[in-house]
């Protein structure tokens, strides 16, 4: 999560706490290490956000402080309902409480809608604790740029190892590909990512390179057309 969407969070987490809130509390919320915390409470701090307390006490927001509403019509409200519970069928279990997170702000502003259900049946979880990949761990590498070792087994058993240059996650029904230009193959790949068995981030970076990898990824691909067919092009 970037500084600014953190730091929004925790006047969010602040603004409904009934009582003082830890920062061990805070970054086991925000999955930050406790130290962010204190950072983060030193920059509002420092922009006049009503915050009071301290390391190993707690934080507390004085009341009267707000943030600007949320202005969406009733229809813009179910529309983001059903985006944000579709979610569910993506197996991104941080977009998931991202999402989730979303939800409880739109409830404190409208009245809760428990007649819209959205079937949560698509990709399974990425849990790591059963072996999977983190998907925001594949997103991270996205957006830092940095290169991946991948163990990937395809449809018919055979594991290879693959350092890759992630570029794009897309989002299937059933399931979900780290887009990639692979270093083995000297071309794009898709790879499912029930298929990666390890993954680990390297300390090589492509710097500078992503949005154009992105661009011609785009381009040689023709992604809207390709369907299912990409999951199996590893």
């Amino acid at each position: 999560m970037r500084k600014t969407g953190r730091l929004f969070e925790i006047i969010q987490i602040l603004r409904s706490a009934g009582k003082p809130v830890t920062a061990e509390q805070l970054a086991e919320q925000l999955e930050v290490a406790m130290r962010t915390i204190y950072r983060d409470i030193a920059t509002l701090q420092a922009m006049r956000t009503p915050i009071e307390g301290e390391s190993g006490v707690g934080y507390i927001m004085r009341s009267g402080y707000d943030l600007p509403p949320l202005n969406f019509d009733a229809e813009e409200v179910v529309a983001l309902r059903v985006g944000l519970s579709m979610l569910a069928r993506t197996g991104d279990t941080a977009l998931q409480r991202a999402a989730d997170r979303i939800c409880h702000k739109i409830d404190d502003l409208h009245a809760e809608a428990d007649w819209l259900q959205v079937a949560p049946w698509g990709a399974s979880p990425d849990d790591p604790a059963k072996g999977c990949v983190s998907i925001a761990m594949l997103r991270e590498a996205i957006t830092a740029e940095r290169k991946l070792e991948l163990t990937y087994r395809d449809p018919r058993g055979r594991e290879t190892i693959r350092k890759v240059r992630p570029v794009g996650v897309v989002y299937h029904l059933d399931c979900v590909m780290l887009a990639a230009w692979c270093e083995l193959r000297g071309a794009f790949r898709h790879f499912r990512t029930d298929r990666i068995w390890g993954c680990e981030p390297l300390e090589e970076h492509f710097t500078g390179q992503g949005s154009t990898l992105r661009r011609l990824w785009l381009e040689q691909t023709g992604f809207a057309d390709q369907g299912s067919q990409a999951a199996e092009s590893a």
